[in-house]
């Protein structure tokens, strides 16, 4: 079988080995997503099947849709973590920089052993870095890695790292979708990965909550910059009105995108402690839309970012507006 990531061999294998013997935190991002979950399931079963004594650990909980993938594994949140943290070694996975743990995860695990992520704007924070930006999703480099090594999985690591990169691709849709992702898709449905169990769980779910939310949003949509681009608002009363919360805003930014004529599609959502956080999606790459993030502190992909303000300023919204035109100047016809 070709290999997927001959470039990662050496440190994927280095990883493997300093595990050995440890515990373990398989750490992910703050609201995780698919891909987030799915990469924390797989590794922490591929090491629990090696004998190590591993756990998965997030800031926020696994999301409703995501919990078919995380059926017998143990995950704990921060709090839970914090006591025995020096206890335990941390890789973290999907995490564009160490930040994106939470400050009290990163304070408490200030030196990580591994670092397996896709994003543009991870510069390597852990002593072992598996990076790489032209991967559509962490699940893809895992994925990959794993069978590249021969690494038995069974069929709920290869549920969820099917999963995790048909989320991150967008049900294939996206313009990071490659050839590999094809290839690793169907070796992972050949390992016991099912595309209809995927499907049910993630898109066949919804809650009379999530789809008034829905709702909400198109409602909110606005266009600017000329109609390129589409931006909704969401408030803390939208979330009480329509008995939500954040896990279920997942996928409504690409709503905003998906619209004829936009090239950039935006959520803003308004949180209760007066911060705020904002998604952004492209339908372009030299759009760069993780650089129109970074000038919030944030960052992600070319086609997809995101960034959280603490104490944004009134006029928050202007300046993200004129942050994206900025991007959409760069690249004038």
């Amino acid at each position: 079988m070709e290999k997927f990531y001959p470039e990662f061999t050496a440190g994927f294998n280095s990883l493997l080995a300093a595990a050995a013997g440890r515990r373990v935190a398989v750490i992910g991002h703050a609201r995780p997503d698919g891909d987030c979950i799915g990469a924390q399931v797989a590794l922490a079963r591929v090491l629990s099947a090696r004998g190590v004594d591993v756990i998965c650990v997030n800031a926020d909980p696994v999301p409703r849709r995501l919990r078919f993938l995380a059926l017998g594994m143990t995950f704990l949140r921060t709090d839970e973590i914090l006591g025995p943290a020096a206890g335990y070694s941390a890789i973290l996975v999907d995490c564009a920089d160490h930040a994106r743990a939470g400050v009290r995860l990163k304070a408490a695990f200030p030196n990580p052993l591994g670092n397996i992520d896709h994003h543009m704007s991870d510069k390597g924070f852990a002593q072992i870095n598996i990076v790489d930006s032209a991967s559509a999703a962490t699940c893809e480099i895992l994925a990959g890695a794993m069978l590249d090594e021969g690494i038995q999985l069974d069929p709920q690591a290869a549920q969820a790292l099917y999963t995790g990169i048909l989320t991150d691709t967008g049900q294939f849709r996206f313009a990071s979708t490659s050839r590999r992702c094809f290839v690793l898709a169907g070796e992972l449905v050949a390992r016991g990965a099912s595309p209809a169990v995927a499907g049910y769980e993630l898109y066949e779910r919804e809650t009379p909550g999530r789809l008034r939310l829905l709702e909400r949003f198109l409602a909110s949509l606005r266009l600017e910059c000329g109609g390129r681009v589409a931006v909704g608002e969401l408030t803390p009363e939208v979330f009480a009105e329509t008995a939500t919360g954040p896990e279920d805003t997942e996928g409504l930014v690409d709503y905003a995108r998906s619209m004829d004529g936009v090239e950039i599609g935006v959520l803003i959502e308004r949180q209760a402690d007066g911060g705020v956080k904002a998604s952004l999606r492209a339908k372009e790459a030299f759009h760069r839309v993780d650089l129109a993030a970074a000038e919030f502190g944030g960052g992600g992909h070319a086609c997809a970012a995101g960034l959280n303000v603490r104490h944004p300023p009134g006029d928050f919204r202007d300046k993200l507006i004129a942050a994206i035109e900025r991007r959409l100047a760069a690249h004038a016809p």
